[in-house]
């Protein structure tokens, strides 16, 4: 117990201080990605693989790993790119990792090592990229770019989340919220925000989002630029913890150190999990925290927020 609790303290000091670790990995070839620590689990060799039938391709099996059979996700290929030859399999290693209440491990053909960055120096893809691109950052580390992978893009197309709010929830809905003040929904992944827009609207609230931390509060400021209380713009935040420029623990900070926006409710919902999550949040101040995604737990605890007022 004493380990563990070192290792919340260790790591909640970077809470709330635009920082994280990255832990960097290689696919084929040269070129490095990096993954936030907090979502890791452990880091092995690879493990023997089970074949799954008509599983997706980029699935190249499942692992027996204490306990739990794990799918293995061919990282290389579920970006678009070629899949691991088979014979590299046995000298290749594992991420596990956990995302949005599920745990899976990504092949990967080198792991290197893992770095304490700021968020500042983590930037959004190039405009250019496209739709299409499986990135939510970029940075430079040895004057060589390091490419932060949008894995909740991947696993939607893995393992597609059931995004509607059922109609069981939707029953509850009982008040007229057309005429509430928007919710503002920060997240980095273009996935995820669709995800939490398509619930929000489904319970019928407008929606404002911003891509990261630093755009949520310059929007922030701007509405109350003119000296109008920030509850007259915004019911509510909901901001995802990962995002390049500004994280969601320097957001909740910064909010809550403001006068001008600390009466604002914000809610950190992310696909971090793990037992470090309690005592981040409780560090910067959040109003609520939830993990992702499930539609009808997030419509739910929003409308009850909500009907407090």
């Amino acid at each position: 117990m004493a380990g563990v609790l070192d290792s919340v303290n260790q790591r909640t000091q970077l809470v709330g201080e635009n920082r994280l670790e990255l832990l960097l990995f290689r696919l084929r070839g040269r070129q490095m990605y990096g993954i936030n620590v907090f979502k890791v689990k452990e880091v092995l060799p690879c493990p023997r693989l089970t074949s799954i039938p008509n599983s997706r391709p980029m699935v190249r099996g499942v692992a027996h790993i204490r306990g739990e059979t794990i799918p293995i996700i061919d990282l290389s290929m579920a970006i678009r790119g070629p899949a691991l030859p088979a014979e590299d399999v046995a000298t290749s290693f594992v991420i596990i990792t956990e995302y949005n209440r599920r745990t899976q491990g990504f092949l990967v053909s080198g792991v290197d090592r893992i770095v304490n960055m700021n968020w500042e120096d983590i930037m959004p893809p190039p405009k250019g990229a496209g739709k299409e691109v499986y990135l939510t950052a970029v940075t430079k580390l040895d004057d060589k770019l390091v490419e932060v992978i949008d894995v909740e893009k991947i696993l939607s197309e893995v393992s597609p989340l059931d995004e509607d709010v059922t109609e069981t929830v939707l029953s509850k809905n009982t008040r007229d919220r057309s005429t509430s003040r928007p919710v503002l929904v920060v997240d980095d992944s273009a996935v995820a925000r669709r995800q939490m827009i398509r619930c929000l609207t489904a319970i019928g609230l407008e929606v404002e989002s911003r891509n990261d931390g630093k755009q949520a509060l310059d929007y922030l400021k701007e509405v109350t630029s003119d000296g109008s209380a920030v509850t007259d713009h915004v019911s509510m935040v909901i901001s995802d913890v990962e995002m390049p420029e500004m994280d969601g623990y320097t957001l909740v900070a910064r909010c809550k150190n403001d006068p001008e926006l600390r009466d604002l409710y914000i809610m950190l919902h992310t696909s971090l999990s793990g037992v470090f999550n309690k005592a981040m949040v409780q560090k910067v101040g959040a109003d609520d925290f939830m993990a992702k995604f499930s539609p009808d737990e997030l419509a739910e605890r929003v409308m009850e927020i909500l009907d407090r007022e």
